[in-house]
């Protein structure tokens, strides 16, 4: 782990080279955003470079970020963000067969309602332009985890484990403390317990997470700013107890700077420079 200090001279150019050759296509249209429904394609491009350049600048191995999939308006007040994806740096085979490095996308996504459903998920591997596609912001959020906690992480999703912890029942305000339903910020912390806690076993991971974890709390304004009288499959709300509560960027940052975990967290802003 020491050499991860040292970060090669390539490693902070290596946005400069992708390009969409490298993007894979969208198997579930629809569960992702279409691209580029906010940003133009041009845009989107720049932008998703600029993290990765800011990543490498940054020696991140592993990073999680977050975009907002929905206008901020439409958002309860505690939260800016309502997607989240492990970003890794490593191998990426190129269409022409080549090799490259660069970021690849972790991700939990739910159904797009016609080749699976909206309240089903899936893992998918993909890249930082579709990612940034899918923002309906100028900006994401960033979390680089402490150096050892990267290790974990990797250790993990190169595992047999990260499979196994994925949920396919999924709900927006999933409880991180109940096993019954999961989404993408939910999966991400039992990803990041599996390795702090080395294990697999799911009960023992939502025990952990019930006694070190807190939450961001829904307030009702969730269901009547984005929802209203519509009933949506994806909001699940019987693993709850109480109030609402359920993982956020947020919540995600304060729970590993209270545990000495964070490396750094900040906000990446696409500035309209950055599209030249």
């Amino acid at each position: 782990m020491g050499g991860w200090a040292s970060v090669p001279a390539s490693f902070a150019v290596i946005a400069a080279i992708l390009a969409p050759s490298a993007i894979a296509a969208d198997s579930v249209p629809g569960s992702r955003g279409e691209i580029a429904s906010y940003l133009e394609i041009e845009q989107v491009a720049s932008f998703s470079k600029s993290i990765e350049r800011d990543l490498a600048a940054n020696g991140a191995r592993v990073a999680l970020v977050f975009r907002a999939g929905q206008s901020r308006e439409n958002l309860p007040d505690n939260i800016q963000y309502t997607h989240g994806a492990f970003w890794v740096y490593q191998d990426i085979l190129k269409a022409d067969g080549t090799v490259m490095k660069g970021y690849a996308v972790y991700n939990l996504y739910h159904g797009d309602g016609e080749t699976l459903p909206k309240s089903r998920s899936y893992l998918e591997q993909d890249f930082p332009f579709d990612f940034v596609s899918g923002s309906k912001a100028d900006d994401v959020a960033v979390i680089i985890p402490r150096p050892e906690l990267q290790a974990k992480i990797l250790g993990v999703i190169s595992s047999q484990t990260y499979q196994t912890l994925h949920i396919e029942d999924y709900s927006l305000v999933s409880n991180v403390a109940d096993p019954k339903y999961q989404n993408c910020n939910e999966f991400m912390l039992d990803v990041m317990a599996a390795g702090l806690w080395n294990t697999s076993d799911y009960a023992q991971i939502k025990a952990n997470l019930a006694t070190y974890f807190e939450p961001t709390v829904i307030g009702t304004n969730l269901f009547q700013r984005i929802f209203g009288p519509v009933v949506d499959d994806r909001l699940k709300t019987s693993d709850h107890h109480g109030q609402i509560e359920t993982a956020t960027y947020d919540s995600l940052a304060g729970f590993l700077e209270t545990y000495d975990l964070l490396q750094e967290t900040y906000v990446i802003e696409r500035t309209e420079s950055a599209i030249n």
